[in-house]
């Protein structure tokens, strides 16, 4: 019986402590086996992952030929393997493919009946073991099928030892929102026969689907055969965790798998990452539907094309300030004159000039002088150190440097050897034609060069093309006349002056010049409401202030562009709620791409489940996402954006080599294109948007997870007191990493950091929680707007051991508790349970003494919820190897019979998440014909008299589970009538019931009366006490005993050599 199973297995372990014991060296080899493992591979997610799974699931069904099933299984054969290994591999592939990474554990089931007796009885045997792929250095499938069979069979050599023991001594990080070891479940069996021979009854078995997902991904493959054995072919499931996924994820998830499978039969001597896995609906997405629309480039430099501009609206306003308006007839000969002076002066085609100009008029009409004197613009940043502006002199070799009276004393324009030229506002000298000057400048010359931050220190110069520029204003997304009238408040420095400048300009509109110096919100109200601005663009972070500060005072404005960072959602929900007509779009590029190069409508109502995505590509431009081979990925699977196309600059001014290491040619465009690597982790979503995941050098790795900051950023801001956040790993001790967030507190709210914990802890899983939280009064910020994380400061440590001293006299005692539990000196408040070495059965040990000392209601879960001292006490407070394995035989049982160490795991899995299905075991059975009820009902009482598990319970005994079999009584049968229609219904009520495993057996039946000769049997139990493997000798003996009743006698049964309670005592022993 299977509890002489329980006792045998205790036998046949050994003691723990015994390194010579089969348990002790089959540990040694998991130990070096899954070293280093990866605590997190899986298919990337379409929405964060819970802080708690809620075990919800969807189905992803596909049937493979028979000629594919033969392919398989004889490629396996070839390479000495199973069809199982081969599968294996295939699912690794396609998950790595996925965005998984190199190294994937998937789970598998045994089936843990290493013993003849076994085979007959009902109960919990199967184990998990944890099969590594290892697709490191790019292995053609025929390589990769030899590392899986390697691996498979030396961990099929080791399969004694229980999961949930390798969990314990492993310790992985612990988390409620999923599996440890592995997220992936693989599984392969025989499709077999739904028949089950009933006498005189047509009999066949239904499977009774609960939408349940134990795993984030349970990949099923069942083989149909031939009657002589060939194969027939493959039927495939994926079981998904809805939390994570949606159905289209899923099915296009399955198609790459069916592509791969195809491809390894042709090519199997192929490097895997050759093998094309997407469909030629993806690919025609990616390459043509979710490019921009080609809509051609003018073909004139940009002082060609203001001059027509002029011509076609002379009289219309150009440019506006705080004194005068300038016609565009105005400005096209100021600027002309002032061109013709810097010609004068010597400048000629393709010069650098540097400008160190406050923002004003005349920093506008000295830029627009340059570009018609056919010379390139440098504009530097007044606010930049004098060092950095020295640089930039330095690197663009300038002949002249233009100033205004303001800056004329300026160390640098003192320093440089370059001709400096003060200009007088919009003043120019007296005598110069208003013509246009001639430079025969061609629209692929650099016609500005910005500098931005390099890695070494030194600025870099981005060198961008008139025609770039032409194409940026050239944009469809500006017609509809939103872009009337813009507002220049940007650093000219800052390539968003392209935008602020060139589209008005070149598209008939009015420059509103906003007054130099510092502009707080007030400021930028009055300017939007006296100019009458229809479009502006901001920073991410400015965007936050005006929407915390004055968010009605863009209710004017038809639309408002931010980018640069992320766009806080909460900022733009307080737009939305106080400018009901203005648009938020979300703007997104880097210097090296012109300004922009994908923007987003942001829709309403507000209901994007994460980020605000980043955009749809601009006219003329291609984005590519793509792996480090520089192939297309899938949607949804991460990758590097690759922008291509007519915002493309010309390169680095001066640095040929950092522009061939940046700019790239483009493997997917016409010939001679080139792409520019952005460093940016992306991924497209189902509706053809980008979403910026974080930078390729800031992706995160804490204690083995994968962490992408701006999910953690995103939960914090969703926070109603946090105005700002961003997230960072700082190692200020050697070996120390921790992941920290700095608060900026919305306005007139006090922030306190340990409130914004709990929050977020119920949000995010454990592991995506910061350690520490700093509060700032403002997030320090580079020169162009963008977070400074250099500046950030290190959290401050409340003890030197990083963690808290208690301060309550109920920390004191739990302190007191978790350092003896977990065999430590001391422990502080912020000291977390797992992380310091707890597990399952220390869990349980710990919160029996906590029910010693207090009157509470404390659960497994509550600990999972709440793992430091200081939040228990809150959620306290709230609650008031090679020798001879033994052989399997009747066990002398002891008083209270152990679980076995499967039983377990379930068991605490039932108390951390309460009475639920998840674990269940549904079943139908579908009679036809003359069904003789009564005896039905005695065969369910022989099935339940015979296997003892059906009849265990599992009391708690000093806070200890164990082994209660019941005595035999009558089962009874409830009848229910009902109809084709209803009984799909009424059985997933039946699958869905819950029990209680301390005193309720895991087994319940009831029959359904469809007609006189039509019934369904209804048969579940919980897996406590059974498994998949079960089903063959339950369903056997349930005939045989059915045939006997009819026959009016009991059935003639061999006894069953050993009872479950046999096998759990002989597993300890192992």
């Amino acid at each position: 019986q299977y509890a002489d199973y329980t006792l045998w297995q205790q036998e046949l372990l050994g003691e723990a402590d015994d390194p010579d014991s089969a348990g002790s060296r089959q540990l040694a080899f998991w130990h070096e086996a899954l070293a280093d493992l990866p605590e997190e591979a899986t298919l990337p997610a379409d929405r964060p992952r819970p802080a708690a799974a809620s075990y919800r699931g969807g189905l992803c069904t596909d049937h493979l030929p028979a000629e594919l099933h033969t392919g398989l299984t004889h490629l396996a054969r070839e390479s000495g393997a199973t069809l199982f290994m081969a599968v294996q591999a295939a699912v690794a592939t396609v998950l790595s493919r996925s965005g998984a990474g190199p190294d994937v554990p998937l789970g598998s089931p045994v089936s843990g009946r290493i013993d003849e007796a076994l085979d007959g009885l009902v109960g919990f045997f199967v184990n998990t073991l944890v099969l590594r792929t290892d697709l490191s250095g790019d292995p053609s499938f025929r390589e990769l099928l030899d590392r899986v069979r390697r691996t498979d069979l030396a961990a099929w050599n080791h399969q004694d030892l229980p999961f949930d023991r390798l969990v314990e001594v492993l310790n992985p990080e612990r988390s409620a929102s999923r599996h440890p070891l592995f997220q992936v479940m693989l599984t392969l069996g025989e499709a077999g026969s739904d028949t089950v021979g009933f006498p005189g009854l047509d009999a066949r078995t239904e499977y009774n689907e609960l939408q349940i997902a134990k795993f984030d991904l349970t990949f099923g493959f069942a083989e149909h055969r031939t009657r002589d054995g060939r194969p027939h072919g493959l039927d495939i499931t994926i079981e998904y965790a809805t939390d994570l996924y949606e159905a289209r994820t899923i099915d296009a998830l399955m198609a790459r798998l069916r592509r791969l499978l195809e491809s390894v039969l042709t090519s199997p001597d192929t490097p895997l990452s050759v093998l094309d896995l997407l469909g030629e609906h993806e690919r025609r997405q990616l390459l043509e539907e979710w490019a921009g629309p080609v809509t051609g480039t003018p073909d004139a430099s940009l002082a060609e094309l203001f001059s027509a501009q002029a011509a076609r609206t002379p009289d219309a306003v150009a440019m506006v300030d705080e004194y005068q308006d300038f016609s565009y007839r105005e400005l096209d000969e100021l600027t002309n004159r002032l061109a013709h002076h810097l010609i004068g002066l010597g400048i000629g085609r393709g010069d650098v000039v540097a400008v160190l100009m406050e923002r004003s008029a005349g920093l506008l009409t000295a830029l627009l002088a340059v570009v018609k004197a056919g010379a390139v613009y440098a504009p530097l940043n007044t606010t930049d150190p004098d060092t950095r502006l020295t640089q930039i002199l330095t690197d663009t070799a300038a002949p002249v440097l233009l100033t205004d009276e303001a800056l004329a004393d300026h160390p640098v324009a003192a320093a440089t050897t370059a001709r400096v030229v003060v200009l007088d506002g919009t003043s120019v000298p007296a005598g110069l034609p208003a013509t246009a000057p001639v430079p025969a400048v061609h629209p692929d010359e650099p016609v500005y060069a910005m500098f931005t931050s390099g890695s070494t220190g030194v600025p870099k110069g981005v060198a961008v093309t008139h025609r770039n520029v032409a194409d940026l204003a050239a944009q469809t997304r500006y017609r509809g006349g939103h872009h009337r009238r813009v507002l220049f408040h940007s650093p000219a420095a800052f390539d968003a002056s392209t935008y602020e400048i060139w589209v008005p300009w070149l598209n008939g509109g009015t420059l509103v010049v906003a007054p130099r110096g510092h502009l707080d919100p007030a400021g930028y109200r009055r300017l939007i409401d006296t100019h009458g601005i229809t479009s502006m663009w901001l920073t991410a972070g400015l965007f936050r202030v005006m929407a915390e500060e004055a968010p009605d005072a863009f209710a004017g404005v038809r639309e408002v562009w931010a980018g640069g960072d992320v766009v806080p959602p909460e900022a733009v929900r307080r737009i939305h709620e106080h400018c009901p007509d203005t648009t938020v779009v979300n703007g997104y590029g880097p210097t090296e791409t012109t300004t922009f190069a994908a923007t987003h409508r942001i829709r309403r109502p507000f209901d994007y489940p994460g980020t605000v995505p980043i955009g749809e590509a601009l006219d003329n431009h291609r984005l590519y996402v793509l792996d480090p081979a520089l192939r297309l990925v899938p949607p949804g699977t991460p990758g590097e954006l690759y922008i291509a196309g007519a915002g493309l600059a010309q390169g680095y001014l001066n640095r040929p080599g950092m522009t061939a290491e940046r700019f790239v040619a483009d493997p997917y465009g016409p010939s001679g294109a080139r792409m520019y690597r952005t460093g940016d982790l992306v991924r497209w979503n189902h509706e053809g948007s980008l979403e910026y995941l974080g930078r390729a050098d800031q992706q995160v790795k804490l204690r083995g997870f994968r962490i992408e900051p701006g999910e953690i950023e995103t939960a914090l801001t969703a926070h109603p007191a946090v105005a700002q956040a961003t997230v960072t790993v700082r190692e200020d001790r050697p070996g120390d990493k921790r992941l920290v967030a700095y608060l900026v507190a919305a306005q007139d709210v006090r922030l306190d950091g340990e409130d914004v914990q709990r929050e977020i802890s119920a949000a995010l899983p454990e592991y995506m929680v910061p350690s520490a939280f700093v509060v700032l009064d403002a997030l320090p910020l580079t020169p162009n707007g963008k977070i400074d994380r250099r500046a950030l400061p290190a959290p401050r440590q409340s003890t030197d051991t990083g963690g808290r001293a208690p301060r309550t006299l109920a920390e004191e005692v739990l302190c007191g508790l978790f350092a003896a539990v977990l065999g430590l000196p001391s422990a502080t408040i912020d000291d977390h349970f797992f992380r310091r070495g707890g597990h399952s059965l220390l869990a349980t040990r710990l919160i029996s003494r906590i029910r010693a000392v207090w009157d509470a209601e404390i659960t497994i879960r509550d600990l999972f919820q709440h793992p430091t001292v200081a939040q228990l006490a809150e959620r306290l407070t709230a609650a008031g190897g090679g020798t001879r394995r033994p052989a399997l035989a009747p066990q002398e049982r002891p008083e209270r019979i152990p679980l076995s160490s499967a039983q377990q795991r379930l068991w605490f899995l039932d108390q951390m998440e309460g009475p639920s299905a998840t674990y269940n075991i549904p079943m139908a059975l579908r009679l036809t014909g003359e069904l003789d009820r009564e005896a039905l009902r005695l065969a369910l009482t022989d099935l339940v008299m015979r296997h003892e598990s059906l009849r265990t319970v599992y009391p708690v005994h000093e806070n200890s589970p164990h082994q209660h079999v019941l005595p035999g009584g009558p089962v009874e049968l409830p009848l229910t009538d009902t109809t084709e229609r209803d009984v799909t219904r009424l059985l997933h009520e039946e699958a869905s019931r819950t029990f209680d495993l301390s005193g309720e057996p895991p087994f319940a039946v009831r029959l359904f009366r469809l007609g006189r000769q039509a019934h369904v049997l209804s048969l579940v139990i919980h897996h406590i006490a059974s498994d998949g493997w079960s089903n063959g000798p339950l369903f056997r003996d349930l005939s045989d005993a059915y045939a006997a009743r009819t026959e009016g006698r009991a059935p003639d049964w061999e006894p069953l050599p050993v009872q479950y309670a046999d096998y759990a005592l002989w597993q300890q022993r192992l």
